[in-house]
């Protein structure tokens, strides 16, 4: 492969952004008291509550690749932190259900504010047709991560 090719500068670039991410969940981490794991779960369970998903432990065992014990570990060490809270699903009594505690939230947005606050001006210099061909890329990006990750 070329290594100056347009798609390759992509690449390159897609590439260093995701090492900022993962510094900057790492510094964060490192700040509260929390693993990285820790973290990975909590955007877990923040995406499963956007998307309006029944987050249970064994859905984020899968998301997370965790056996049952690691899950439980997992859980119960969020939930020592007031960051998470398991509740009886009203629906089906006998499933668990996880939600993300308002002093999660505010954790999140005190530390990654800013940068959102960033993310977004920088997309609003963008019109709406270059916001959505930028979407559809990290899309299929996403797509291509989980389709080689689950392989």
């Amino acid at each position: 492969m070329n290594d100056e090719s347009p798609a390759m500068k992509l690449v390159h670039v897609l590439r260093a952004v995701t090492v900022e991410f993962d510094l900057l969940g790492s510094e964060f981490a490192a700040r509260h008291g929390l693993h990285p794991t820790d973290v990975r779960a909590l955007i877990h369970l923040l995406d499963a509550a956007r998307d309006d998903i029944a987050a249970t432990p064994g859905w984020l065992g899968r998301r997370m690749r965790l056996n049952s014990a690691g899950t439980t570990a997992l859980v119960d060490r969020l939930e020592r932190l007031e960051l998470v809270r398991r509740t009886q699903d009203t629906v089906d009594r006998r499933r668990v259900l996880l939600k993300v505690e308002d002093k999660a939230m505010e954790l999140g947005w005190s530390f990654f504010g800013p940068l959102i606050a960033q993310v977004v001006a920088v997309a609003e210099d963008f019109d709406t047709s270059e916001v959505e061909t930028v979407r559809r890329f990290l899309t299929a990006v996403l797509a291509s991560a989980r389709q080689t990750r689950t392989a």
